[in-house]
């Protein structure tokens, strides 16, 4: 994640991170010299930050789009898809668990993100790196 990419969206109320632990793991952190993929340094395994009170400002501001987007359904929860999915202005951007690097390619997933590449009239592309993979979505 880029100082470019955090936008403070509104979490939906009834959706909560709980054990998820995905955006410790998946996005490359410049504030922490965490690279993608690879755990943060501050981060339990399915617990969560351990300095959480003095996190970079960038890990406070972000949410995935399962929390503020209703239209995903629980099929799309981070800890069950074994991927986030996030905006960055007009890229969708999926980060992909890199020990099921094809799990996007999967119903319900690729459908939905189909739909969100054929939305693109405004710009908006769909991206998703699965490992070192990057793919656009059409």
């Amino acid at each position: 994640m880029t100082a470019s990419s955090h936008i403070a969206p509104t979490p939906l109320a009834e959706r909560s991170c709980g054990t998820c632990t995905l955006c410790c793991r998946l996005p490359d952190i410049d504030a922490l010299a965490k690279p993608a993929n690879a755990w943060c340094q501050h981060c339990t395994q399915g617990q969560g930050c351990r300095i959480y009170d003095a996190r970079p400002q960038l890990c406070r501001d972000f949410l995935c789009l399962w929390r503020t987007d209703a239209a995903l359904d629980d099929a799309w929860e981070p800890a069950r898809a074994r991927m986030m999915i996030y905006r960055q202005g007009p890229q969708i951007t999926v980060l992909v668990d890199p020990d099921v690097p094809e799990i996007w390619r999967q119903a319900p997933y690729l459908s939905t993100l189909q739909g969100f590449a054929r939305e693109g009239d405004d710009g908006q592309y769909v991206i998703v790196f699965a490992g070192d993979a990057v793919f656009r979505v059409e």
